[in-house]
């Protein structure tokens, strides 16, 4: 258990980030409500996509693992306080999934970056 639990939380986390990509790369009108209504669209839609791509790609390989996850708590970080600030809960009657949804990535991601933490160049072997 000990051993895949890590690999199983990667994955997760690297499909729902690659999962979201073709919202934003075919400009699903969602996206595209939600990243006007923060002033980021188009440039932030497609540039967050790309983050997103990266972070679940680095998740992917157990070397780089820390680094999508430090880079995913980041994105989802930001997207949780436009929820907050900006968008609110429900986003066009959602229900509140992707605010949900964004909570659920962010703690996961905490969870991969405190197992990976002793791969974290420099300070990693302090941890």
């Amino acid at each position: 258990m000990k051993k895949y639990l890590p690999l199983v939380l990667r994955i997760i986390v690297a499909l729902i980030l690659i999962q979201t990509l073709r919202f934003k790369f075919t400009a699903h009108p969602d996206s595209v409500y939600i990243f006007t209504k923060v002033g980021l669209e188009p440039i932030g839609r497609i540039g967050i996509g790309i983050a997103e791509l990266i972070a679940g790609i680095l998740l992917l390989f157990r070397k780089t693992a820390w680094a999508g996850a430090l880079l995913t708590l980041g994105i989802i970080g930001g997207a949780i306080m436009m929820h907050l600030t900006q968008l609110g809960i429900e986003i066009n009657g959602d229900g509140g999934v992707l605010f949900y949804t964004a909570l659920m990535t962010f703690i996961l991601s905490g969870i991969i970056l405190f197992i990976y933490r002793k791969d974290i160049p420099i300070i990693g072997k302090r941890f």
